[in-house]
């Protein structure tokens, strides 16, 4: 039996620390370069295979449209009322949107409702609640949220980035009507976006509720949950991932996904706030629902499940029981 002497174990020892260190680095690698295909994939407009130039997927679990003729006249009104109107960002974007009068026979003065659309989507998918709010007498702002149909940019925000936009439309509004009273409505993304807003520091009094249909609490936990569904990995394996994509994100789109969370937020709204979420949600966990109004340090909050609805799709599922809900709020948060 051959003896192994100290100098071969020496040897077999460093040869084993090479292996190691090899495969760390390939590892390292790895990861660094899945964290750019991330970013680039989810976040950048500009790059031909991202998510937000592709066609749109249909869910692969279909929540019942019970409003179709709603929607067909919703859009049918958007498209026939809808004004332009401009702005620029901060970091100077210039970003569209259209403006919509009352659509009622007594429109009330100043009350005006912002409605914010989703990821890759356009302010056109936001005509039904638009046109909901406009037949309740409210003057109707549907931005572009930026990187989206005519508004300039890059790099999607997740809702950090389009929070101090949608601060800067909320500016616009009371820059013209000093009385003005707003309520800010977002699906998705857009709820992100809401949330976000409503927790700044820097929102106008004229603010003066929100409701946040199928938000996430937070872009960090949204892209790990992401990551596990569509590449098919382990938690940590995709937490480590998205940490390293929101470097990434944070050098080239100038925020990190750690910055873009509506729990954080929401501890600091003061404002009514109504969450709402579909049961049958496989995009945004209705775990969120719960995380989002538990977070939120107003004293007037309110929540609402859909049983069976998929993403966004809580007000065809059980037009009903959502409109009723979103009334009664509205109703008593702007005294109408």
């Amino acid at each position: 039996m051959r003896r192994t002497t100290r100098k071969q174990t020496t040897r077999n020892t460093l040869i084993a620390g090479d292996i190691v260190a090899a495969a760390a680095g390939v590892a390292v690698g790895s990861v660094i370069g899945a964290a750019h295909v991330l970013f680039r994939f989810a976040l950048d407009t500009k790059t031909p295979w991202s998510i937000p130039n592709r066609p749109p997927q249909p869910d692969a679990v279909q929540s019942p449209i019970r409003d179709a003729d709603d929607i067909a006249e919703s859009e049918a009104w958007f498209d026939a009322a809808k004004q332009p109107v401009t702005i620029t960002s901060d970091d100077g974007l210039r970003l569209h949107g259209w403006l919509l009068d009352p659509d009622c026979a007594a429109p009330r003065p100043h009350l005006y409702a912002i409605c914010c659309h989703g990821y890759t989507g356009e302010p056109r998918e936001m005509a039904k609640w638009a046109h909901h709010y406009a037949r309740l007498g409210f003057t109707v702002l549907v931005p572009a949220l930026r990187a989206h149909e005519l508004s300039e940019g890059r790099y999607i925000g997740m809702g950090w980035l389009e929070h101090a936009d949608l601060l800067r439309w909320i500016a616009l509004i009371v820059e013209s009507d000093g009385d003005a009273r707003i309520l800010l409505h977002g699906n998705s993304m857009g709820a992100a976006t809401v949330m976000m807003t409503a927790g700044d520091a820097r929102l106008p009094r004229n603010v003066t509720a929100a409701v946040c249909d199928c938000g996430y609490s937070s872009t960090m936990r949204q892209f790990i949950d992401t990551a596990m569904t569509m590449f098919r990995l382990p938690r940590p394996l995709a937490a480590l991932m998205v940490r390293a994509a929101s470097r990434v994100c944070a050098r080239s789109a100038g925020y990190r996904f750690e910055d873009a969370s509506c729990t954080r937020a929401l501890r600091h709204a003061t404002i009514p706030m109504l969450f709402i979420h579909g049961g049958a949600d496989v995009f945004v966990s209705p775990a969120a629902l719960n995380a989002n109004y538990a977070a939120c340090a107003s004293i007037h909050r309110e929540r609402l499940l859909v049983p069976g609805a998929t993403h966004t799709m809580s007000a065809s599922t059980a037009p009903d029981l959502y409109w009723r809900k979103v009334n009664r709020f509205v109703t008593q948060a702007f005294h109408l």
